[in-house]
């Protein structure tokens, strides 16, 4: 069990760091200045790579030797692929899919 002396230093090592960690990209990139070709080309592919990273983490556990056990989440899936190449909306295929996922497990569990 914590004191309360060390939470409050937890807290605010975690503040200060997270202060850091934003400002840091403000000091080293100022306004006006063009980022260098590598970070530009980085923020283009971060967010394919992190999806791609969460496709697998979420597909890692899928059993598929019965139904019950792939289905909704490949379904799931499917769906929130198609809504977002449809609607270009995160957030709409993200809480399709999810719902989705929520109303097989239910169903066919």
């Amino acid at each position: 069990m914590m004191t309360t002396a060390q939470a409050l230093l937890t807290v605010f090592i975690c503040a200060a760091v997270t202060v850091m960690t934003r400002a840091l990209s403000f000091l080293l990139f100022p306004a006006g200045r063009q980022a260098p070709a590598f970070i530009t080309w980085m923020s283009k592919q971060l967010p394919r790579a992190v999806m791609a990273m969460l496709l697998i983490y979420c597909l890692k556990d899928v059993s598929f030797t019965a139904l019950p056990g792939w289905f909704p989440t490949l379904a799931a899936v499917a769906v929130t692929a198609a809504l977002h190449l449809w609607k270009r909306q995160m957030m709409l295929s993200i809480a399709g899919g999810t719902a989705l996922y929520m109303i097989l497990i239910r169903l066919i569990a």
